[in-house]
């Protein structure tokens, strides 16, 4: 699931009493010690604020008794069996559950190295060792260790079976809880122990954390002169980097191309236009409707890629930008859709910094195709359901790429 970043700032009730809570917390009539926290949400002086009870109440409407918050607040404070209780932990948890009030999946308060972390995540940069894991045949193995990584450059291969993580057994282990074990701060050590074909005995494998910069986009020709296109998320440098990829995929004189977004949890809106472009000339990519009305996107500049048949992969784990950019090139029969439903998140989110490192991420719109279909909860029909199985996946098969090969072969 992606988690879409306008750069604008937006202003909704939500956020507008999450930046009071900020400001302190009133208390009866008197003035309430607040804790200010650094990016890492540690507290790292107090101060005083004064909120009047009258702006509170007006803002809040007749019907809400603020007094009902700090009363709990103080009893919290006072009472509550193990002491101290950490100011920290009541503030973020009440921001916390202001936001899952909203009851959407979406939209979310994270503290700050939460906040900090998804930041990184937009910017296609973490810290770890830099290569792509998963379950087959039931255990934990390396796909591919990415070029220039601490792992490529620690000799992990593809196919390697991670036996143990710093001693630990990785039998049961799901792969969100193997990538939570590997990850870690850049300059410290994890390691790895490896079972490999043709050797016999396990091994160990140290690898030095370090901060990890992912390509969004990557490329390269096939057989029969197809071009192979695959974009992993979008992210802040995707528009670049693809515009930049589509005159070298030119100058090779493609007879059609495959353009892979399966697994692309999606990014931002404007990276999603900016692709959709490449094929679509100057029409609508997607609406967006809010409480204030329909924004319509219109694709910019020339599109160097139209006239060329192209195949779209996709799966249940295309979402958000991916099925903007899916959706619109199959509602102008620009591209021929190949694989799985689409995961179906059409809607948008904001995400507002806050003075102490904090975010708040909610929804304000949801997306709608040219041709006004809702993606939002129903996602992307391909034109050709083909599915992948398990099976497949651990056999090393792809019959969802080898299908889109065959249509363009056949054209």
């Amino acid at each position: 699931m992606s988690f879409l970043k306008k750069f604008q700032f937006v202003f909704v009730s939500v956020f507008i009493v999450a930046a009071a809570f900020v400001g302190g917390f009133y208390l009866g009539k008197g003035e309430k010690e607040v804790l200010v926290v650094n990016k890492k949400g540690e507290p790292i002086e107090s101060g005083t604020v004064t909120i009047r009870p009258d702006q509170v109440k007006a803002y809040l409407g007749k019907d809400i008794d603020f007094d009902i918050f700090t009363t709990v607040w103080g009893m919290l404070k006072k009472q509550y069996v193990d002491q101290p209780v950490s100011e920290t932990n009541l503030f973020y948890g009440a921001l916390q559950g202001m936001v899952a009030a909203l009851d959407d999946p979406y939209s979310v308060f994270l503290e700050p190295q939460v906040s900090e972390a998804f930041s990184d995540s937009l910017k296609g940069r973490f810290e770890g060792i830099g290569a792509e894991i998963a379950i087959k045949h039931d255990v934990l193995t390396v796909v591919s260790p990415l070029d220039g990584s601490p792992a490529k450059k620690a000799g992990l291969k593809p196919r390697d079976l991670i036996a143990k993580i710093d001693g630990e057994s990785t039998k049961d282990l799901s792969v969100n809880e193997a990538v939570n074990r590997i990850r870690g701060e850049g300059g410290t050590t994890v390691m790895l122990t490896i079972a490999r074909e043709g050797v016999d005995a396990l091994f160990d494998v140290p690898i030095v954390r370090d901060t990890i910069n992912v390509k969004s986009v990557s490329w390269e020709m096939k057989d029969n002169a197809i071009a192979y296109i695959q974009i992993r998320s979008f992210n802040e440098d995707t528009s670049t980097a693809f515009k930049a990829i589509q005159r070298e995929v030119i100058s090779k004189n493609p007879k059609g191309i495959i353009f892979d977004l399966r697994n692309n949890p999606g990014g931002f809106l404007q990276t999603s236009v900016d692709v959709s472009s490449a094929w679509i000339d100057k029409k609508v990519v997607v609406s967006e409707r809010s409480v204030d009305g329909s924004t319509t996107y219109t694709a910019q500049g020339t599109p160097l890629l139209t006239g060329i048949p192209t195949v779209i992969l996709v799966n249940g784990g295309s979402a958000s930008a991916s099925e903007i950019v899916s959706g619109a090139l199959q509602d102008y029969k620009i591209a021929y859709i190949i694989g799985e439903q689409t995961f179906g998140k059409g809607s948008v989110q904001v995400l507002e910094d806050l003075p102490d490192g904090s975010s708040v991420k909610f929804t304000v719109a949801k997306w709608f195709t040219p041709n006004d279909r809702s993606i939002n909860e129903e996602g992307i029909t391909p034109d050709e359901v083909i599915e992948l199985t398990e099976e497949n996946f651990n056999n090393d098969e792809d019959p969802q790429m080898d299908r889109a090969l065959e249509y363009l072969n056949a054209l």
